[in-house]
């Protein structure tokens, strides 16, 4: 999104959230800004979000980016 101050629902800003995470992390290199990226989420993100951001993964695949993506995989595998 090119205006953060653009009113997003709460899924877009789940993903919005998400990628900018891994987006700030990303100059670690990919395995690194996976597992901080992993790391943030489970640590800052309530249960419900991260349930959330798990389903909207497998429901809109390309929304994600490759890190942000990947890090959800490791928060919502069993």
């Amino acid at each position: 999104m090119s205006d953060e101050n653009e009113v997003m629902s709460t899924e877009d800003r789940l993903i919005y959230m998400a990628n900018q995470i891994a987006r700030n992390v990303e100059a670690l290199g990919e395995a690194e800004a996976v597992a901080m990226t992993a790391d943030h989420i489970r640590a800052f993100w309530d249960p419900a979000m991260r349930r959330r951001i798990g389903m909207l993964a497998a429901a809109r695949p390309g929304a994600l980016s490759p890190i942000a993506a990947a890090a959800v995989g490791r928060i919502v595998a069993p």
